[in-house]
């Protein structure tokens, strides 16, 4: 299995790649949420032409935040920095929409995007969609090597649910799944096997990767420890945030263990005093990923950082690599959470002993 980083973006992400990539992990996906991270392309940029070897994702872009044009431009241009070393990650939306109030893009449209992304990149005339018209568009100077397309920007595309599972297979994607509660993370990559094969694909030709967030407990040191709190608390909460919103915006697919959904009615206490009134999800995804708000701590419990996140001391977490392994994932990616870079020394570690 190989082993990446996923970084809430900021402006000197790079520093903390090219860290990564010393200590042997193999590639690096950034978080594109407008309104709370620093813009993707910038930080990409940076960590291109900061590193030599590290492989550099999008993880994840959504089809409605940036046109295809300038994804592909985009894309592209990375590639110039890093020839050979860029992904394209995507997906239909979870933060970086409901940070503006809106659901998800309907898995229709994100097909045509990528569609017209890719051809784009291929040098080829599309059809485009732009303010009420159709156009005809295609990159005009791509034989003065401004740009790069020749080196292949394979596609990766995190999928949840069945339709989207299907999706990826029919593109002949690789795959991005956000992994907690194990027997999930079992039950979602057998389904996404199965879709492939379906495909005509063999799964061992694509790449699996379990997108994770977590801590390295020293021995005896508890699951809702500060440390622990700081380093796994904004992943474990995620849940909750997305579950209070499931009328308004729809299911990111993340689910919690039924004995602890009294936390969702707990949090749902929180979130419903949360102003303005209209727009709650403003406060409901404030530091989503990066850090705990004050109100959170009461609903982050040791129980629910066991539960859905990759939190353990080392021994445990090296099974639990060897198990993800074993059920058939290709790719391990830890959140290396913002402001805590000794993270990086620690997954190392535990990952020299898998």
């Amino acid at each position: 299995m190989d082993y990446g980083i996923n970084l809430a973006t900021s402006a000197d992400s790079w520093k903390v790649v090219r860290r990564a990539e010393e200590l042997g992990f193999t590639r690096a996906w950034f978080y594109d949420t407008q309104l709370l991270n620093a813009d993707i392309f910038v930080a990409m940029g940076a960590a291109a032409v900061k590193t030599s070897k590290i492989r550099l994702g999008t993880g994840v872009l959504i089809p409605s935040n940036r046109i295809a044009p300038v994804a592909a431009s985009a894309l592209m241009s990375l590639n110039a920095l890093a020839p050979g070393r860029i992904d394209f990650g995507i997906s239909t939306g979870f933060t970086a929409r409901r940070t503006m109030g809106v659901g998800p893009v309907r898995l229709v449209d994100m097909q045509r995007y990528i569609e017209q992304v890719q051809r784009l990149i291929a040098g080829e005339t599309v059809e485009w969609e732009f303010e009420g018209a159709s156009r005809k568009m295609r990159f005009l100077s791509l034989d003065i090597g401004v740009v790069n397309n020749r080196d292949p920007i394979p596609l990766h595309i995190s999928a949840q649910g069945p339709r989207a599972r299907r999706l990826t297979a029919e593109l002949g994607a690789h795959w991005i799944n956000g992994v907690g509660y194990i027997e999930a993370a079992k039950a979602s990559i057998a389904a996404m096997q199965a879709a492939w094969r379906s495909a005509g694909i063999e799964p061992a030709t694509r790449v699996a990767t379990a997108f994770c967030g977590g801590c390295v407990l020293a021995e005896g040191e508890p699951f809702d420890s500060p440390r622990a709190r700081a380093q796994a608390g904004p992943h474990a909460t995620i849940v909750l945030h997305n579950l209070v919103e499931l009328e308004q915006f729809g299911n990111l697919g993340r689910g919690i263990p039924p004995a602890l959904s009294p936390l969702v009615e707990q949090y749902r206490k929180i979130y419903e005093r949360y102003e303005p009134a209209d727009a709650r999800y403003l406060e409901n995804h404030r530091g989503h990923l990066m850090f705990l708000r004050p109100e959170e701590h009461q609903v982050c419990t040791a129980e629910l950082i066991r539960a859905v996140t990759v939190t353990g001391t080392r021994s445990a977490l090296r099974e639990r690599l060897r198990e993800l392994q074993g059920a058939g994932y290709t790719d391990f990616s830890i959140h290396i959470r913002h402001g805590h870079p000794a993270m990086l020394e620690e997954w190392a570690d535990v990952i020299a002993g898998v």
